[in-house]
């Protein structure tokens, strides 16, 4: 079952859910919409760049493959990011959340953005319920025009869900990760 904006602020409030850095505390304003939260871009991003090298993705984790074929960048409100077309990049969300594991989400891209092409995910939309850290987004602009992104802008949306019973804890490479990357 999906929160309503009501029972996720309560959530929060409870400390059932841990979202640090929330843009807000009113349900009928930003960063809520009646089925979600809005969450904002971090100041960092990874762009992986082309290798000439084929990604033997058994070899170790992902996030040491990424980190080390990755250029990083700090943005800030006087130097933001242009995404060019057709460029992936990694970023994180500015809020870091904790999912008890009887709450689980997913992570949606903002119609706004997704109408000038922007996607926030691929196929990885599930935060899994025990999760901890912050959101990675596989951003990538698939429109004709470079996109600006600029720290703290809302960039994606939190689908909270319940889970239907209790679920065995199991290994998440990603729990806790503090770069876009994972690591």
């Amino acid at each position: 079952m999906i929160l309503s904006n009501v029972e996720i602020l309560k959530a929060i409030q409870n400390n059932e859910l841990k979202i640090d850095s929330l843009a807000g505390d009113d349900p009928t304003k930003a960063p809520f919409n009646t089925t979600a939260v809005d969450l904002r871009l971090a100041e960092s991003l990874s762009i992986p760049e082309a290798q000439s090298i084929s990604l033997d993705l058994h070899q170790g984790t992902i996030a040491n493959t990424l980190t080390k074929i990755s250029k990083n960048y700090q943005l800030s409100q006087e130097q933001p990011f242009c995404l060019q077309p057709n460029v992936f990049c990694l970023a994180q969300t500015l809020e870091t959340v904790a999912f008890p594991l009887h709450l689980s989400a997913r992570v949606e891209g903002k119609s706004s953005l997704a109408r000038c092409g922007l996607m926030v995910h691929f196929t990885a939309p599930t935060i899994h319920a025990g999760f901890e850290g912050k959101i990675t987004l596989e951003i990538i602009n698939l429109g004709a025009n470079p996109v600006i992104l600029r720290p703290g802008m809302f960039i994606c949306q939190l689908i909270i869900e319940r889970v239907d019973g209790l679920p065995m804890q199991t290994p998440n490479q990603f729990t806790g990760q503090r770069t876009p990357a994972g690591l």
